[in-house]
């Protein structure tokens, strides 16, 4: 456990000191987001209808540009050599890298966007299930992208193979997130949508490590 959690604090202090990854995931949601009213006009009603979707899919794409620095980085340096042979489990390896990528991005992100809401005319009562929705669905962003980085480390264009690789997982995560804001005003469609999202993040964190720890080990080879 005190291996797990002195990983965890290293990755979080890395991605803290080259904040140049979270920069961008955070300018690119702020653009993405921005240029929607610029494009679809000053229809408010309109607006106020797809800000649950435009917030989500910025999010997704937003947190895809970091994605593959989750292992990239210490393959550069060696250092995932030595953590693959080390006396923690590369499941856990992976684990760690993938909680300290939701921390660092995918939490940073779920925060920024109730306030780009409101370029998007999101309605009040929509703004703590937007941040609930989000909070719950991020996990499932950071660990099945971490599949995606493991399966696309050592490929050449590596991001863009990430991005054929792991947006296709994300469509349930976009689909049950929209859901959730969407019937903000009925309870019952809330709960469903927003319990089918907790479930998906819950498997991804179960079934993510060991799939990403079972392509490093193909990886390394």
């Amino acid at each position: 456990m005190k291996a797990f959690l002195s990983l965890l604090t290293r990755d979080l202090r890395l991605a803290a000191r080259d904040g140049g990854a979270l920069g961008t995931a955070f300018g690119f949601f702020l653009i993405v987001v921005a240029l929607m009213p610029l494009g679809l006009g000053p229809d408010l009603n309109l607006l106020s209808r797809i800000a649950a979707g435009i917030l989500w899919i910025a999010l997704l794409l937003a947190a895809l540009l970091s994605l593959g620095r989750i292992f990239e980085t210490d393959h550069d340096d060696g250092t995932l050599e030595v953590l693959a042979t080390g006396p923690l489990p590369l499941e856990l390896v992976t684990t760690a890298k993938a909680l300290a990528h939701w921390i660092s991005t995918g939490i940073p992100l779920a925060l920024l966007a109730p306030l780009l809401g409101i370029l998007l005319n999101l309605e009040l009562k929509a703004y703590p299930v937007l941040i609930a929705t989000m909070l719950a669905g991020t996990p499932a962003v950071s660990f099945l992208g971490a599949i995606g980085a493991a399966l696309t480390l050592k490929a050449r264009r590596g991001g863009l193979l990430l991005a054929l690789v792991v947006l296709p997982l994300y469509v349930p995560t976009l689909i049950f997130g929209i859901a959730a804001v969407s019937a903000a005003a009925g309870p019952d469609g809330l709960t469903a949508s927003f319990l089918i999202l907790s479930a998906i993040s819950l498997a991804a964190v179960a079934l993510g490590p060991w799939a990403a720890a079972a392509a490093l080990r193909i990886q390394m080879q």
